[in-house]
């Protein structure tokens, strides 16, 4: 990729608009996020996360040195303004991207970078985050997961749960506890190869019917010293540099980010409810409340853009990335609420033929949608960072 300044964007711009008319299959169009959520295994999808990943444009502001485009962050404004003109999407994301990967770069050793960060920006490996414990929740700190120093490497035992993804997942970013006579400086992180013996994912059945959390058993699972991230018991303030990014694409999804997900909502009100004489939506109370949410989702997502322009422009996110989501869970459980409400006694269904499809979905999305408020860090828990680190409250005895 030729190397545009900010005085030639419209010359990036062409380029990049050329090469994905080129490469994006148009069968594809608008189809980004059911292929994800199903896999990327037709042909075509194939295809064009390779094109993408050869590219680096799937991780186009991370360094070329490591698989990147090595982009500005007006470059990569325009590469997702043409995607989105195209119908295009990113076909390289997961975890890996958005939490494990920004997180190496600034924290990896070069080995540990030169290693791990080109498969992600290919997405030739996934990565699951073993974190929270059935006896470290909120409290993560209290962590038990056991990593013993036996010389030429680390022995792991314990156990993780709500591991999105770890049945499916290559590697394992984990905390584990390698002090046990102190709490937040005992914690050490540590990168794991889910083939390693001793390692077992075990999936979870949620209330709405899928399985996409686990629980992990680690049983003297031998580590390479060389997979410790940063310092030995300094593992802390990467776990927590490591969540700032976590929530802040967590809550860009969750919100909604503009007219796509709120519009799904008056459609769903439109063809539920009507529309009186006026043709507004027959229903006042209910128009009143989709009314608000738009402004509330509409406000979040210009939010949420400046947030992350200013992240890309300075030391990557804050503490505000705690705001974000708390709003954005907020705002994702409305909608679901909202949909429900408009289909009446319709969206009452879990499964039989007085059900449509999408009827059925709407009530698993609103079971669903009860965790956004406790995945990547709990409602209160954000709420508690807020107060201290953005607002400079302190508790007082």
């Amino acid at each position: 990729m030729a190397d545009f300044g900010a005085s030639d964007l419209d010359g990036f711009r062409v380029e990049a608009r050329q090469w994905l008319e080129a490469n994006f299959p148009p069968s594809l169009k608008g189809k980004g996020a059911a292929v994800l959520m199903g896999g990327q295994t037709s042909p075509e999808s194939i295809a064009w996360t390779k094109a993408m990943g050869q590219r680096g444009w799937g991780t186009p502001t991370w360094p070329k040195a490591y698989g990147g485009a090595g982009m500005s962050a007006a470059e990569a404004r325009v590469l997702n303004q043409e995607m989105a003109a195209l119908g295009a999407w990113n076909p390289i994301g997961g975890m890996g991207v958005m939490m494990f990967g920004p997180t190496l770069l600034e924290y990896g050793t070069e080995e540990q970078k030169q290693r791990h960060i080109p498969p992600i920006t290919r997405a030739e490996l996934r990565w699951c985050q073993g974190y929270s414990e059935p006896g470290a929740g909120s409290d993560l700190a209290s962590l038990a997961t056991k990593c013993e120093d036996k010389g030429d490497h680390y022995l792991i035992n314990g156990s993780k749960i709500w591991t999105s993804g770890a049945n499916l997942a290559d590697w394992c970013f984990c905390l584990v506890r390698t002090d046990t006579t102190k709490k937040h400086e005992g914690i050490s992180f540590i990168l794991i190869d889910m083939k390693s013996p001793g390692v077992e994912a075990r999936p979870i059945l949620l209330i709405n019917g899928t399985s996409p959390f686990c629980e992990t058993f680690f049983t003297d699972v031998k580590v390479p010293k060389e997979n410790l991230v940063g310092q030995l018991n300094h593992g802390w303030t990467i776990a927590k540099r490591l969540l700032q990014f976590e929530r802040q694409n967590i809550s860009a999804s969750l919100g909604g980010g503009g007219a796509s997900a709120p519009a799904n909502v008056e459609q769903v009100a439109k063809a539920y409810v009507g529309l009186d004489e006026t043709g507004r939506l027959a229903d006042a109370d209910l128009r009143a409340s989709i009314v608000t949410h738009r402004m509330e989702a509409r406000a979040f997502g210009l939010t949420a853009q400046r947030s992350a322009l200013e992240a890309k422009t300075s030391q990557g996110p804050s503490a505000a990335t705690s705001i974000m989501k708390y709003a954005g869970a907020k705002i994702a459980q409305e909608r679901a609420e909202l949909v429900l409400e408009a289909m009446g006694h319709q969206g009452l269904g879990w499964r039989g033929d007085g059900f449509e499809p999408e009827e059925i979905t709407a009530v698993r999305t609103w079971l669903r949608a009860k965790a956004n408020s406790i995945e990547g860090g709990t409602s209160e828990v954000n709420l508690n960072v807020v107060a201290k680190r953005v607002l400079g409250l302190l508790d007082h005895q």
